[in-house]
């Protein structure tokens, strides 16, 4: 008795690559050009409709195992964070993932903390699965893991933070300006003694937060002195409520703290409130980032917002721009920085003395 041949249609039967040719009634090097939102434009519009139709009818989707083979690429990307749980992160994360969604690609993400060993040995975790490029939300001035995986000719990109070596990319904040703004913002209050809670200077966004702090004074003709600076160990908030007591302690005479982020900045209020005084009242605070939930604090924070999806979403371009330019031995590295903006709340208000 002769075999029935399968129909290709029936939703019983497992949807390949040739079955679906089959049932649209083209060659199987058409269809998966058709799928394949790079290669798409080569096929004539009419086709890649009824491919994806009937792809979606079927119930296909590409086996990713024979796809890695064919082009010798896995299409993942890896994503090393320092600290997953840190709210300024789920949005770059989501920019990440819905721009390399786009180009059919999947991330991988892993939190390094703040330990280079551990970074480390994520990082390798993440080369493990074969990704094709990877993201760094955690590289320092000076890193080392960025030069290991430039020596590996792995694509790296950098988000959030950058490093010393001008050869990555990298998709930043213009964080001396966003600075410059907080200064602006609270000199035209009327604030005339300052102090700063700055990131650690090991991390760039540390380092050029503090450069602009320190330049924006001078040019509001404020005095820059030293000691109305604390550097905290981390980005933490007990590291802000810490470094804040130091600061306080130091220089009651000050009337504003400009943090170098917002977790800084909620740790400062924990230490404003902590010595019975009132914020603004007594003490303004702002902050740096505008990560979720700060305008909810009491009182609402004044700070500098970043666009974090935009920059999650520049950092996956770059890092698919870097993975095509290996390919074609072109340089790609470009350091891209998104303009900040200051979100004025009630944290900030004229100081207690107008001649502060």
């Amino acid at each position: 008795m002769a075999r029935r041949k399968p129909d290709p249609t029936d939703p019983g039967t497992r949807p390949t690559l040739k079955r679906l040719a089959l049932a649209v009634g083209v060659h199987a090097s058409t269809v998966s050009r058709a799928l394949d939102p790079q290669r798409s434009t080569v096929v004539a519009p009419a086709v890649v409709a009824r491919v994806r139709a009937a792809a979606e009818r079927m119930g296909y989707r590409p086996d990713p195992v024979a796809r890695s083979l064919r082009t010798r690429r896995s299409h993942l990307i890896g994503v090393l964070v320092p600290d997953i749980a840190n709210p300024v992160f789920s949005p770059i994360i989501g920019g990440i993932a819905e721009a390399l969604a786009q180009a059919d690609y999947a991330l991988v993400v892993a939190d390094g903390g703040t330990d280079g060993n551990r970074q480390s040995d994520m990082a390798e975790r993440l080369i493990a699965q074969r990704i094709d490029g990877l993201i760094l939300a955690t590289a320092s001035r000076r890193d080392d893991l960025v030069e290991r995986c430039r020596a590996r000719g792995l694509p790296v990109v950098l988000v959030n933070r950058a490093s010393d070596d001008a050869r990555l990319a990298a998709i930043v904040s213009d964080d001396a300006g966003g600075m410059a703004l907080v200064v602006a913002h609270l000199a035209a209050l009327g604030h005339r003694r300052i102090g700063h809670l700055a990131g650690p200077a090991a991390i760039s966004t540390g380092y050029l937060r503090r450069s602009g702090f320190e330049a924006a004074l001078s040019a509001h003709g404020l005095e820059n002195d030293p000691r109305r600076i604390e550097a905290a160990s981390a980005y933490t908030r007990a590291a802000g409520a810490a470094a804040a007591e130091a600061l306080l302690a130091r220089c009651p005479e000050i009337t504003a703290i400009a943090a170098a982020n917002d977790l800084l900045a909620l740790g400062a209020l924990e230490a404003v409130r902590a010595r019975g005084l009132l914020c603004p009242g007594d003490i303004s605070v702002t902050g740096h980032n505008d990560m979720p939930h700060v305008d909810l604090v009491d009182p609402p924070l004044t700070t500098v917002r970043i666009e974090h999806r935009e920059m999650g979403q520049r950092a996956a371009r770059a890092v698919l721009a870097a993975i095509d330019a290996k390919d074609a031995a072109a340089p790609a590295a470009q350091t891209v920085k998104l303009a900040p903006t200051l979100v004025v709340r009630a944290s900030s208000g004229a100081p207690r003395d107008l001649n502060a």
